[in-house]
């Protein structure tokens, strides 16, 4: 991806929002190098209702290049742009790519690549519970949600390199360690009971596809396929939208597909999927590693207080599932308010709460009254980017609703107040977190998985399998004897070897021993299969294949691809059959087509298979079905060949999957992202050597052609194609001579200056207008026209075949820009 030219823009666009120069009208001429503007020059000047500018910041994800800012407001540690994403050399079951972890490439680094999504993902999880006097003083600050919503944004980086030593005592520092912080006991996800012999259809299907409208569905992992399918719609509908006549008409587009960066959309898409990770009772991601406990210098019986949430989180109400092991670290905090309370009471209080509750204790001093954007010393607080889709639907829902009335969600907070947060949240995840966590592993490792790794613990698995084959049909639906399963609950209770042994395996995941947590995963898969824990089974097989793929190992080339293909055959049937488990699958099969992808060589062919495999399940939506597409046509050009003729290369499969998202696109309206596809493969045809288009297959240039028409027609009708120019017959554009070239275009823009308005909205004006005129410059920039597919003589009869004489001069072959 090429670097940024303007240094302020990347700026502004990390502060939103802020102050901007006020844009006024003026006159641009039209270049005759941009067929695209030349079609604008021409559109007639039309009134319509301007959008609310405080929108701009809900939709700021997609409007911002990867790498530009910081997702948290902890600062980075690098001092430039990470590297890009490249494939490794050589080929995954190779020599060159397969000694090389993927974490030592720049995908890791690379903010928006998958491999870097997939380390933010799966982290450890702290759950917030304060008091109600804490929640009413953080709402004073302006956060309606309480702690949680304050402290959320910080866990996404935290400050300073991370120590973490793995299960043979090596330690390794980074500086992308995150958490996430959640609400106490959201997303709790209840176990489903199923028998092992029975087999039922995927649920929300229709017809084998995933039904459009599934909010309304019970499943909850359709129903958060359904809201990341609307959240990344709308972040397209506002794209296409907000490019409607404020685009600049010389701004240039990107040339070819961009392997090195990620869509956007496709990136918001993984995020929303993985944000959504659910509390359930076959993986531990999302159990909490620790829960804050936090009070208020405001609270009249503090130490009484903390009691009382101890006992609400370990037997109240709030009380987790009995499946969810309990014995989490507490880490108790006093909120001080440094606006209405003695420091001198608080820390006399805070010595009284080290004595009761140990060393795992943190004083946090911050001011109680709201920052606003004038203020000195305020920053901007980024919204999270690790927000549900439910959470991101609900705030367009309501800037819908309210229109005019919507206010900006971004909330600025005291630079002092930034600085004890950052404190705070390193203090806790090196001091108290991670050497707890590690403490864990190596106890596990020792008293429960070596004993399953020994023979006592092999010969108590063969048992339980030939358990499983004595015992009668009608007991064959329920575990083997001896099992520690569940069946009718479905769950493994958290004290059971084998709920342990996967805390341990994932615990060791989000600390990064990929070798300690692959090994693992693959002792489980056994056990899970011979007890018939399906749901238990698929995730163990999942989380295997994905380890094994980012860690180095020496293995054999066919050895390592039998055993992934084997991991994800399981995890899929698993998943999807026995399980009914829609988001289990999208997310296995997703995150491990990108891994393969990355591994480059023959791991290509494998991520493009595993693609179709999904695509022919008919697993997601229409828009995920046409970023999925996308997504293949890059696998695809990434795949580089031999020699000067490229031998080897998948050009011609990269523009044939480009031209299927074009296709995707168009049938659901999205005309830009469909020309920005239709525009690939025409420059990925263009490079092919020689006769190699597509011009003499006929009905491969006919549907392009008809592709074209519908795209034309599509921007056409929203004024953005009032007029396409004509073409000569060898395919280039020729000028017309109407003196288009002439054509001046007038912009209006709103008056600025006016001074009965407040001096915030017209500070969130300007920054808006800015964030749009940045936005023309990036992802929402449509791309220049493409070249008719048939030759004029043939658009001026309306004929398919052309005439006699047509055909002559050409050779017999249709001329297309395809070929």
């Amino acid at each position: 991806m090429q670097p940024l030219e303007d240094a302020s823009l990347t700026d502004s666009l990390q502060s939103l929002p802020m102050a901007a120069s006020v844009l006024r009208p003026q006159k641009q001429r039209i270049s005759d190098s941009h067929p695209l503007s030349q079609s604008e020059a021409s559109l007639p000047y039309r009134d319509r209702k301007q959008p609310n500018p405080s929108t701009a910041s809900l939709f700021r994800s997609t409007l911002t290049p990867p790498g530009s800012r910081s997702g948290s407001p902890a600062p980075s540690s690098s001092g430039g742009r990470a590297s890009p994403a490249r494939t490794l050399s050589g080929s995954v079951f190779g020599s060159g790519g397969l000694k090389q972890s993927l974490l030592d490439t720049g995908a890791a680094d690379n903010p928006g690549d998958p491999l870097n999504l997939i380390l933010k993902s799966f982290v450890p999880h702290i759950a917030i519970h304060g008091s109600e006097d804490v929640n009413d003083l953080v709402r004073e600050k302006g956060f309606s949600n309480g702690l949680w919503e304050l402290l959320r944004p910080f866990g996404e980086r935290i400050q300073g390199k991370v120590n973490i030593r793995d299960s043979v005592g090596l330690s390794r520092s980074w500086d992308d360690f995150s958490v996430r912080f959640t609400r106490f006991g959201d997303g709790v996800e209840a176990p489903e009971p199923l028998s092992g012999s029975v087999l039922r259809s995927p649920p929300g299907t229709a017809n084998g596809s995933i039904k459009t409208d599934l909010l309304s569905d019970g499943n909850p992992g359709t129903n958060l396929i359904a809201q990341v399918e609307k959240v990344v719609d709308r972040h397209l509908s506002y794209a296409e939208e907000a490019s409607t006549g404020n685009l600049s008409p010389t701004t240039p587009t990107r040339p070819g597909l961009d392997l090195n960066a990620t869509s956007p959309y496709y990136a918001l898409y993984l995020r929303r999927l993985l944000s959504g990770i659910p509390l359930a009772c076959h993986e531990s991601f999302s159990h909490p590693v620790a829960s804050v406990m936090a009070i208020s210098s405001r609270n009249p019986s503090p130490i009484e207080a903390l009691r009382k949430l101890y006992v609400e989180t370990s037997q109240g109400e709030h009380r987790l599932p009995v499946w969810v092991d309990g014995e989490y670290l507490r880490y108790y905090v006093l909120v001080h308010d440094e606006e209405q309370s003695d420091i001198t009471k608080s820390m006399a209080l805070f010595d009284q709460m080290k004595r009761h509750f140990g060393l795992h204790c943190h004083l946090l001093r911050i001011r109680s009254s709201q920052s606003a954007e004038t203020d000195d010393d305020s920053i901007p607080l980024p919204r999270s980017d690790w927000m549900t889709a439910a959470e991101e639907l609900s705030d367009i829902q309501r800037s819908e609703d309210e229109e005019e009335d919507f206010q900006d969600p971004t909330r600025y907070i005291f630079e002092s107040d930034a600085t004890a947060i950052r404190t705070f949240i390193r203090e806790m995840v090196t001091q108290s977190v991670i050497p707890t966590m590690e403490r864990n592993v190596s106890v596990w490792n020792d008293q429960v998985a070596s004993r399953r790794k020994g023979l006592s613990g092999k010969l108590m698995s063969f048992g339980k399998r030939w358990g499983a084959f004595g015992s009668s049909s009608r007991n064959s639906t329920s575990a083997a004897g001896g099992s520690n399963y569940d069946a009718a609950g479905g769950f493994y209770k958290p004290d059971t070897p084998e709920a342990i042994m996967r805390r341990m395996a994932d615990f060791a995941f989000m600390l990064r021993d990929w070798k300690l947590a692959m090994s693992t995963y693959d002792l489980l898969r056994t056990d899970f299969q011979n007890d018939k824990a399906w749901r238990y089974h698929a995730a163990a097989n999942e989380m295997a294949a994905l380890a094994l793929l980012i860690m180095p190992q020496n293995m054999s080339s066919k050895t390592r691809l039998e055993t992934i293909n084997q991991m994800l055959d399981q995890a899929f049937y698993s998943y999807h059959t026995r399980c009914n488990s829609l988001y289990g699958t999208i997310r296995c099969l997703i995150l491990a087509l990108e891994l393969l992808r990355l591994r480059g060589g023959s791991g290509i062919d494998e991520a493009v298979r595993w693609g179709v495999r999904v695509l022919d399940a008919r697993l997601m939506g229409p828009v995920g079905n046409a970023l999925l597409k996308e997504r293949m046509a890059i696998c695809f050009a990434a795949k580089t060949g031999v020699g000067s003729q490229a031998w080897g290369s998948r050009r011609r499969k990269s523009a044939l999957w480009s031209v299927l998202g074009a296709e995707a696109w168009i049938s659901q309206g999205k005309y830009l992202q469909a020309q920005k596809c239709l525009n690939d493969a025409r420059r990925m045809y263009s490079s092919l050597p020689g006769e190699c288009g597509v011009q003499k297959f006929a009905t491969a240039s006919d549907f392009l052609a008809g592709l074209n028409e519908r795209l034309k027609e599509g921007l056409g009708q929203r004024g953005e194609y009032h007029h396409y120019g004509d073409y000569d017959g060898a395919g280039g554009a020729r000028s017309g001579e109407e003196g288009e070239e002439g054509n001046e275009v007038e912009e209006e823009s709103e008056n600025l200056n006016d001074d009965n308005r407040p001096l915030h909205q017209r500070r969130k004006n300007r920054a808006s207008l800015s964030i749009s005129a940045a936005a023309a410059n990036l992802e929402t920039t449509p791309p220049p026209p493409l070249t008719p597919l048939l030759p004029v003589k043939l658009q001026q009869h309306g004929s398919d075949d052309g005439s006699k004489e047509d055909r002559e001069r050409s050779g017999g072959v249709r001329k297309d820009g395809f070929g």
